[in-house]
């Protein structure tokens, strides 16, 4: 267990974090938006603790204390006004991702018995053709819906709640909040691959954040732009609840093609990022460098010298990779990535960039963090050590590579499973840790290395345990290799047999083949070839029994989530 080396403050429920941050930060921006024009403005700490009130005000007299409310809608102020609207002393927040299909929005709403759907214009017009499906007690408030006199809008919402507000109402004001109670409630694909509720509550939330904030410093001059979907509570956790404890200010992305622009515009110094868009980033980043004269040996004489010049107190980032910096706004320091293995090549260039990469483990179960890389513990390879507060340890580890089972315990572990207490009793033992499905193992410092799934695991018919995470890794590495998928195949004999499925980076092998202008002009068997080469590269580095047996090309993108994590079984 980690050693707290920044000290924090108490608090006991959100509210009384946003009440905290509203009195030490008040005319500090909490957020920076644009408004349908361009133009940029920010809110204080002091209005977004006015306007949670006033839509909980508003709500609360609707009669929905005590009900479920969901948010359907992209990442935006009104998102997070709603979220803590709802958790701050009316009821159960539902957060649903808003690529979800209809009849999946439609299962949420209906296992959840949500009261009030709080969306956009983009799902509206999900819900217009399927209106007759809705359930008949859901009311639908309207984010961007220009005061649409028959529609309830955020605008109408915010209005009321402050004129009961002026009159008096105390009622959300005074609603008394538990600590240990119900207060988000999040479909996820929990451990076993079937959607789960898993409720959590505001002790879990605020251990979280005296947790983190105890080993990673955020400042009041940080300002952190919002890029993953907020309904992931990685995303939602930093953005809602450590930004207000810390007094920095939150911008959004609109969109992943508009994320350079808007790095330009807002030059934030922080954001949460999956490996996925960082491996997407730095490979482009390397491919600019090869592109300029020299470009690959002046990159590693740069590294080498800012080496050199931390040793004497010297900051040469700025003088060699400005260039690189600039792509982030300019002013990007600190990436806080996790929710999959990455190349520890990339946590190394971005610090020399100038930038920090904090490489950290948690699932939704927990709130999301539980083991990570911290300011006095920056390593590559491995996600770090228990927060402090978390208990961690490996069950079943297997007696040659001590790989086991990564089991954790504190006080971010869910209440459980929403109406399954079967399953909740499967993933939370009788001494409270959470069994998380993923597998690890530990070295002589009490430093996590995570190598998969359980679920995942191949065993062909030698009997060896084959993790899909590490080719994976290993093939991402290929110039030619875009994104990849391994998995157990089967071959003539019905054997299992490691196989995968390549999407190739075409932009690179567009600059390698200068004679095609298109993906369409690979053949299907030049696309072969080049896989087969990439494979066979990977295959030279490993043991025989993990070698790429079976392997074909594509030519579409994977499906993934809307945190850019591949989703096996839809490929």
């Amino acid at each position: 267990m980690t050693k707290p080396f920044y000290k924090v403050r108490e608090f006991n429920d959100l509210r009384e974090l946003i009440n905290m941050s509203a009195q030490l930060f008040a005319d500090r921006p909490a957020f920076e938006v644009k408004n349908k024009s361009g133009a940029h403005f920010e809110i204080s700490y002091t209005r977004y603790k006015h306007e949670i009130e006033c839509l909980g005000t508003a709500l609360y007299d609707m009669g929905l204390y005590g009900q479920r409310i969901a948010i359907c809608a992209d990442n935006c102020y009104e998102w997070c006004v709603t979220y803590m609207a709802t958790v701050n002393g009316l009821g159960v927040i539902v957060p649903i991702d808003k690529e979800l299909l209809f009849e999946d929005i439609n299962t949420i709403l209906e296992t959840a018995d949500v009261k009030l759907l709080v969306c956009d214009r983009k799902i509206n017009h999900k819900l217009l053709p399927n209106k007759d499906k809705l359930k008949s007690d859901l009311t639908i408030a309207h984010i961007g819906a220009d005061n649409d006199e028959n529609k309830l809008t955020f605008e109408k919402l915010f209005a009321r709640g402050e004129e009961l507000l002026k009159q008096g109402d105390r009622r959300y004001l005074d609603a008394p909040i538990d600590p240990n109670a119900m207060c988000s409630l999040l479909f996820t694909s929990g451990t076993t691959g079937m959607s789960k509720g898993v409720m959590l509550c505001h002790r879990n939330f605020c251990f979280e954040v005296k947790s983190a904030m105890s080993i990673i410093k955020i400042k009041p001059e940080d300002c952190g732009i919002s890029l993953l979907p907020l309904h992931h509570t990685y995303e939602s956790s930093i953005i809602l609840f450590f930004a207000p404890y810390c007094g920095a200010k939150v911008t959004f992305c609109e969109g992943f093609k508009y994320v350079l622009q808007n790095m330009k515009e807002f030059s934030p110094s922080i954001f949460v990022s999956v490996p996925l868009i960082l491996e997407t980033v730095h490979k482009r980043i390397l491919e600019a460098i090869r592109k300029k004269p020299h470009g690959e040996t002046l990159f590693k004489i740069g590294k080498v010298l800012c080496k050199a010049g931390s040793y004497v107190g010297l900051d040469l980032k700025k003088l060699f990779f400005g260039e690189i910096q600039e792509v982030f706004g300019g002013n990007m320091r600190l990436i806080i990535c996790g929710a999959a293995p990455i190349n520890p090549q990339i946590l190394k260039d971005f610090d020399a960039f100038g930038i920090q990469i904090v490489f950290g483990y948690g699932l939704t179960e927990c709130a999301p963090l539980a083991i990570m890389n911290h300011d006095r513990l920056h390593l590559a390879e491995s996600i770090g050590v228990p927060l402090p507060g978390v208990e961690a340890k490996i069950i079943y580890p297997d007696p040659q590579t001590g790989v086991g089972e990564i089991c954790v315990k504190g006080d971010m572990v869910m209440l459980g499973y929403y109406n399954n207490p079967e399953e909740t009793a499967e993933v939370i033992d009788e001494d409270g840790f959470l069994h998380t499905g993923d597998l690890g193992y530990t070295d002589d410092k009490g430093r996590y290395y995570i190598v998969g799934r359980s679920k995942n695991v191949i065993i062909p018919a030698n009997g060896k345990n084959i993790y899909p995470e590490e080719l994976e890794y290993h093939l991402g590495l290929e110039d030619s290799v875009c994104e990849c998928l391994v998995y157990g195949g089967k071959n003539k004999k019905g054997e299992t047999v490691v196989a995968a499925k390549v999407y190739p980076d075409f932009a690179y092998l567009l600059s390698k083949y200068p004679d095609k202008k298109t993906a369409d002009d690979f053949t299907d068997d030049e696309l072969k070839a080049i896989v087969k080469e990439a494979v066979n590269n990977v295959n030279s580095k490993l043991p025989s029994f993990k070698h790429i047996v079976k392997y074909k090309a594509r030519r579409n993108e994977f499906v993934k989530t809307t945190t850019a994590k591949i989703q096996r079984h839809k490929n």
